[in-house]
């Protein structure tokens, strides 16, 4: 059985045999429904960053929205880009990181799908990512940006345990988180993952990666979000009401003055 060892950046992580098995076992993707509220008050044109293999891009382009997607890994970017053609369309896609990228067109509204900010393992990174979105934003723009973390006990329960789905051809394809490393200062983490594909027939594959994950309080995210040049901030839950202070997740709605 082939294997790949860590490669721990998300360009690196969301690659080859990863980038393949992603989207069917994801679970439950972005859907259109959680962000055309967002698009449709703060406006248009709109970029989705870490847009992967286009859950909800591609939704959203099919709905009218003027919407461009950036991500670090181009094995994903591929997956969106031949998933966009299946329906017709002609995504707008960039290759670039969330904390260095510079485009050409400023933007009303930016946005993450789920909480792939914290796939920024370091505060510097976070804070250069901030300093983009506010440069990449027109003058009243805004940014929506989820953050969640890592549940220690939920983890270490399912570690081990294969999600499981069959493809068209009628190979397997599993997921299983190996071990969990829970790092000293208490906001971020490091999980082993194992993807799999056996096929019906042939040699099986298996990948196994690390993938690294950093969160921020409410507090700790409101200093690099107004050290980025942000004036405006608000911190809601899920639902859209205002987050409870001590909220696991959040989502922070933030706007360039």
């Amino acid at each position: 059985m082939q294997t790949q060892d860590d490669l721990g950046a998300p360009s690196q992580f969301y690659s080859d045999l990863v980038a393949e098995l992603y989207d069917p076992l994801a679970g439950e993707p972005a859907r259109a429904d959680q962000y055309a509220p967002f698009l449709d008050v703060c406006g248009t044109p709109a970029l989705e960053l870490a847009c992967g293999s286009g859950h909800p891009l591609i939704e959203l382009l099919v709905r009218g929205y003027d919407i461009e997607g950036l991500d670090s890994s181009s094995d994903m970017l591929e997956l969106c880009r031949s998933r966009a053609a299946e329906r017709g369309l002609a995504a707008s896609l960039h290759l670039g990181l969330m904390q260095s990228f510079r485009l050409p067109r400023r933007f009303r509204s930016i946005f993450l799908a789920a909480a792939s900010f914290t796939l920024l393992t370091s505060d510097n990174d976070a804070a250069n990512a901030l300093v983009s979105i506010h440069e990449a934003l027109e003058s009243g723009g805004h940014a929506l940006i989820p953050i969640d973390s890592v549940n220690p006990d939920e983890t270490r329960r399912i570690l081990g345990q294969y999600r499981e789905t069959t493809d068209a051809s009628g190979a397997r394809l599993r997921l299983a988180i190996l071990s969990l490393d829970m790092h000293d200062d208490g906001r971020s983490a490091s999980l082993r993952h194992r993807y799999e594909r056996i096929p019906m027939e042939g040699e099986p594959l298996s990948v196994e990666r690390t993938w690294h994950r950093r969160w921020w309080t409410q507090e700790q995210f409101r200093e690099l979000v107004f050290a980025a040049g942000f004036t405006d901030l608000t911190f809601l839950d899920p639902t859209g009401a205002v987050a409870d202070p001590d909220a696991a997740l959040f989502v922070a709605l933030a706007r360039r003055s």
